[in-house]
């Protein structure tokens, strides 16, 4: 494979793609993510990229596919239905499996690279 095929996982790079607020309960009153997404399975069993949050929170009922994060800059956090509470900070990287129940929150302007497996 040529090196045409390594993608680049940045701001900028990919398609900028805002997923539909109607899969989101939101928490806050703004809510404001862009997913640079820079690749796909064949199937679009998989896809991953670069995303971008500014401070807010939303939830989800389930958790829509499993997902691996690395925190580039920011803080975000996993809040479980029950109230526990998970914080992650750059440099570190975390997985969220499908269905999970909670919320996610941005506590401060974050940027990640992820993957995400969709079947």
């Amino acid at each position: 494979m040529p090196i045409s095929d390594v993608v680049r996982l940045s701001e900028g790079s990919g398609v900028p793609t805002v997923p539909p607020l109607e899969e989101y309960e939101l928490l806050s009153q703004q809510w404001e993510e862009v997913e640079y997404r820079a690749y796909g399975g064949p199937a679009k069993e998989y896809f991953g990229g670069y995303w971008t949050g500014e401070p807010g929170s939303v939830r989800f009922d389930a958790w829509p596919y499993d997902e691996i994060c690395v925190i580039l800059t920011g803080h975000v956090a996993l809040v479980d239905a029950d109230g526990a509470r998970a914080d992650f900070h750059a440099g570190e990287a975390f997985f969220v499996p499908r269905g999970f129940a909670g919320d996610w929150v941005t506590v401060k302007h974050t940027s990640k690279v992820f993957v995400a497996v969709t079947r």
